[in-house]
């Protein structure tokens, strides 16, 4: 522990993570932040931002707190904002509410704007600390602190296979080859995920809506999650050959749609020589021109394994069933070009863990 920070101050910066990821399911484009306000050692208000427009959390806690706000210490998931948006600057409610100190996890990682709303704190003789349970904060905004540092959204790649690594059988019966529960982990990875990537082929084969399934996902969730409240990730569909129809389920389901058909690839110069999407490209049109912090792709072997090759792949979600379908399914990735032992694509193995009967593995890319 720091001699910086106390135990006290350990956990209200709990408390204040905690509470930012009720907003997990709904804050995006917008980052995940939670604001505890403390005085003698209690809490005397607290909050959470909830939706992108909507107050921040610095505003709800201080609220809660009203005029004991003064001499008080804020803690704060992330810097607070220093800015004019849709709300005003964080920093400058915190100055006139006349809190004493204020603990932040981490900085704002917008470049164009990162230390501004600690310099605006201290000018006002504000004590501020930085950097308190700031790999906590990290993780809560992965994908937010990834497109505000690179322009590029934080990419996870869900795959689902048997033990002898086959996601189809050889006539494309794939439903289902893992088990209720790891269909239910599947929900809750869409729902805080900004955008699915999907293809086509998918769409059509599984006639797939891609969306989240409010009903699917666990008791724990939907009991701080009412319907009404729950973010529809944008499905983005790469249809370079326009093969959909308005007859499938994508069209009939909740949620916006992509749909980047020929003439949207090509106005957005998404499309390389050989007619297949740029995925660099692809992913950073979806940062900067749809403001998408988190994107989950849903895939079949041949987008799987050239966003492995392409090395935009984040995060590998591996869901493996306890079954074997014999060697002439279809295989999970379509890797080739592999000839040496030395070429192969290693993986370091962040997480695994039992989902019912499935084993689930979270990696990431050596």
């Amino acid at each position: 522990m720091s001699d910086r920070f106390s135990s006290i101050d350990h956990q209200m910066m709990a408390k204040a993570i905690s509470l930012a990821k009720l907003g997990q399911y709904t804050t995006s484009p917008n980052p995940n932040v939670g604001c505890v306000i403390v005085k003698d050692q209690q809490i005397i208000g607290q909050g959470y931002h909830r939706k992108a427009g909507e107050p921040h959390a610095e505003v709800h806690a201080l609220r809660e707190a009203g005029a004991q706000a003064e001499g008080a210490t804020a803690y704060v998931t992330l810097e607070p904002c220093s800015h004019y948006g849709r709300t005003p600057p964080c920093a400058k409610g915190l100055i006139e509410a006349k809190v004493s100190k204020v603990i932040c996890a981490m900085q704002d990682p917008n470049p164009q704007v990162s230390g501004r709303g600690i310099a605006m704190l201290k000018d006002a003789g504000i004590e501020v600390e930085v950097g308190l349970l700031e790999p906590q904060a990290n993780q809560l905004n992965r994908g937010f602190i990834k497109r505000m540092k690179s322009g590029m959204p934080f990419v996870s790649l869900k795959m689902a296979a048997s033990l002898d690594g086959k996601t189809a059988l050889a006539n494309g019966k794939s439903q289902w080859i893992t088990g209720a529960n790891a269909r239910t982990d599947v929900q809750v990875y869409r729902a805080k995920s900004s955008a699915i990537l999907s293809t086509a082929q998918t769409v059509i084969d599984d006639n797939a809506s891609l969306n989240v399934r409010y009903d699917e996902l666990p008791d724990g969730v939907r009991s701080t999650l009412d319907e009404s409240s729950l973010r529809q990730p944008l499905r983005v569909i790469l249809d370079a050959n326009n093969r959909l129809s308005n007859d499938l389920r994508l069209f009939q389901s909740a949620g916006d749609r992509l749909i980047l058909g020929s003439t949207l690839a090509m106005q957005h110069n998404l499309l390389n020589a050989a007619h297949q999407f740029d995925l660099p490209k692809l992913l950073r049109f979806l940062a900067t021109e749809h403001s998408i912090n988190d994107v989950w792709v849903e895939a079949g072997a041949t987008l799987a394994g050239q966003c492995i090759q392409h090395q935009v792949v984040d995060e590998l979600i591996l869901y493996l069933a306890p079954k074997f379908m014999g060697q002439d399914s279809r295989s999970l990735l379509g890797l080739t070009g592999i000839s040496d032992m030395a070429d192969t694509i290693d993986l370091n193995i962040e997480d695994i863990r039992l989902i019912g009967q499935d084993i689930r593995l979270s990696c990431s890319l050596r």
